[in-house]
């Protein structure tokens, strides 16, 4: 039997007008921006209407650490939504847009799979409704300005040495990561270090994905602290009269944008931080806009739950006040082989010692996700050569935790095969959420980091040199203390080794550089050997993808 990929089961889709999508949401036709038939934004009028409505139930997906075998995190988020309105329920799919360095370098789309996937697949992978364009632009906007203000004058005293407000491109480029700028003579100003981030890992696309509305995304702007003194004193946008402006660039983008799934039923696909240098969540906007509108919304945290789920707890639960009602953790047979060390060739041969040695991953990202007082149950996404023994250990794995895993056949299925899962959650929704953040905002800095690592990571120690514990200290002292901390590290492991696979412990974790975002509210704790700007893979997926014969993408999956 050969398997359709995933762009030729988006392109067989039978997309319903936007407006039929919209109306199952009770959104009437004219307050969707249409960007052609099959995908629209929600006026910011229609938005500010909903206030006054109650919020439906909040149901988190994450997985367990991910591996080469692939998890399929947003595919069960999507084929979650679908088995939802499957049966009876009125539901909404929130998920992240897709950045265009991955597409073009080792992941390819991020759109779902096989039958659960959000559509239309190819616009959604590539330029979409250009909301990261205007994050890029409005991202480099301040930067033109912070160069254009020190050629000018410099009244503001900026220390050129100081600049912590780095440039970013939508695409993986490892030779921008360090940069000289402004070469060439005094008409191009005056030359200083810099470099670029990708813009996934931008404080602008974290300030996007959790502003509130247009009046708090200028505000949050205005506090990014662009650079210091040689005084040390911080210099903030809004002293560069830039969050304007900025905020102009970001006035359509910041709407949420509305399409469908291959069932018709309405997702909300808006922002797009990473998770493993970023706090990985969609937008509280969409978030907060479909919790109006359904009466469940599926959503998804990026990577594992270490890194997923607890900055989303952590970091955009306590920000926006959110409080999820259930946690899918996904889980795969292939995964846990591989984290039981199966090598990704013998993933098909039945291997029931291994999936209970990978296991160990999942018992500690159930164990994880309970710290939270959110009850789990695991969405073990079947692959064709999962086999019952196989299947089994992990149920008894999850039973032995308390927590319920059941298999789901949503990317063959879409809806139907997971409609055993939907009934479930509906029941775990049902139950008063005792949802709490891991650490108190109060706590100090460096004892926030320690605890992610200790409770989260299971690591030993916690090591940072005198530098970057001073400049905790200092920011405490200017009243950032009470910042949540979003951890960069590696998404391949509960260490900073990616190699290590399982659920390794008593390691040690040590924080090279930390990061003010000071508009998002959040302090960046950079672990090991992360980088906020990735490299392409040695064989890029870039060099698949091209247009056939009939102007078609091929290549895009």
């Amino acid at each position: 039997m050969a398997f359709k990929s995933d762009i030729e089961i988006a392109r067989e889709a039978n997309m319903k007008p936007i407006t039929e999508i919209g109306a199952k949401l009770d959104i009437p036709a004219d307050q969707l921006l249409q960007y052609g038939p099959s995908k629209a934004k929600v006026s910011y009028e229609f938005i500010k209407s909903l206030k006054s409505k109650k919020d439906g139930k909040l149901i988190l997906v994450t997985a367990v650490t991910p591996t080469p075998a692939g998890e399929g995190k947003t595919t069960t988020t999507v084929g979650l939504g679908d088995g939802l309105n499957r049966i009876g329920k009125k539901a909404a799919v929130c998920v992240r847009e897709p950045s265009l360095g991955p597409c073009f370098g080792m992941k390819g789309g991020a759109a779902g799979g096989g039958y659960a996937q959000v559509v239309p697949m190819e616009d959604i992978n590539l330029h979409f409704t250009g909301d990261f364009h205007a994050i890029g632009i409005a991202h480099n906007l301040l930067s033109a300005m912070i160069d254009n203000h020190i050629y000018w004058g410099n009244k503001l005293g900026l220390d050129t040495r100081r600049i912590a407000f780095r440039r970013v491109v939508d695409m993986n480029d490892r030779s921008l990561r360090q940069i000289v700028s402004s070469l060439g003579g005094v008409a191009n100003g005056f030359s200083r270090e810099d470099g670029f981030d990708i813009t996934v890992a931008s404080e602008i696309m974290a300030i996007f994905c959790l502003a509130n509305d247009l009046e708090d995304l200028t505000e949050r702007i205005g506090k990014i602290v662009v650079g210091y003194t040689r005084e040390r004193e911080p210099i903030v946008a809004s002293q560069l009269k830039a969050s304007p402006a900025m905020a102009v660039l970001l006035k359509d983008a910041l709407m949420p944008n509305l399409v469908q799934t291959l069932e018709n039923n309405p997702a909300f696909i808006h922002g797009g931080p990473f998770a493993n240098i970023a706090h990985g969540c969609n937008s509280v906007t969409a978030t907060t806009t479909a919790l109006k509108l359904a009466d469940y919304v599926v959503t998804e945290a990026g990577f594992g739950a270490d890194l997923g789920a607890e900055k989303f707890f952590d970091i955009k639960c306590r920000k926006a006040g959110l409080t999820p009602s259930a946690v899918v953790i996904v889980a795969t047979v292939r995964a846990l082989k591989m984290h039981g060390g199966v090598a990704k060739e013998d993933l098909g041969a039945e291997n029931v010692a291994a999936v209970k040695a990978g296991c160990s991953n999942l018992a500690r990202h159930i164990e994880n996700v309970k710290k939270f007082g959110v009850q789990p149950v695991v969405a073990i996404n079947q692959f064709i050569n999962d086999t019952d023994a196989e299947l089994a250990a992990v149920s008894e794995v999850a039973a032995g935790l308390g927590a319920k895993a059941i298999v789901a056949s949503h990317w063959a299925k879409g809806g139907e095969g997971i409609e055993e899962l939907a009934r479930h959650v509906v029941e775990l929704c049902e139950k008063p959420s005792e949802f709490k953040p891991l650490y108190p905002s109060e706590m100090p800095l460096f004892k926030k980091i320690e605890t992610i690592a200790t409770e989260i990571y299971r690591a030993s120690e916690v090591t940072a040199d005198s530098k970057v514990r001073n400049q905790l200290k200092d920011w405490e002292k200017a009243g950032y203390g009470d910042f949540p901390i979003c951890m960069a590290k590696t998404q391949y492991s509960f260490s900073t080794d990616p190699t290590l696979k399982g659920a390794p412990d008593n390691h040690t974790i040590n924080i090279r550089e930390v990061r003010l975002s000071a508009g998002a509210g959040f302090i960046v704790a950079i672990a090991g050997d992360i980088m906020t700007m990735p490299g392409l893979p040695r064989v890029p997926s870039a060099e698949a993808i091209h247009l056939d014969e009939d102007g078609l993408v091929q290549g895009l999956f």
